[in-house]
């Protein structure tokens, strides 16, 4: 009788072994396969939102709704890339340009 039970726990231990090498695997395959992520999302209420996701080089801006998505707009990655930059030179231009006024006060 207690042969057949750790010949009972040792078969039970080896499919939960046998799941979990399974999920291991199943989950790093799917990171490296994932073409599409989710950059951001803001809720609007329940079941409302807008998403931002990235398929490739391009990001989608989707309206989400209980019953529907739409895609709002598109964007080229690089399209994006140059817009921040301009944005941050533009910002520190500015900065720089304060930064000279206040000393001359002083």
């Amino acid at each position: 009788m207690t042969g057949a039970y750790i010949q009972m726990i040792i078969a039970l231990a080896a499919v939960i072994g046998l799941i979990l090498l399974m999920g291991f695997f199943v989950r790093k395959k799917q990171g490296k396969a994932g073409l599409m992520s989710i950059l951001a999302y803001q809720s609007f209420g329940p079941r409302k939102g807008v998403a931002a996701l990235k398929i490739g080089k391009e990001i989608l801006l989707l309206g989400i709704t209980s019953t529907e998505f739409k895609l709002l707009k598109t964007f080229a990655q690089d399209e994006l890339d140059a817009e921040i930059g301009s944005d941050i030179t533009y910002r520190l231009s500015r900065l720089r340009n304060m930064k000279e006024h206040l000393s001359e006060y002083k």
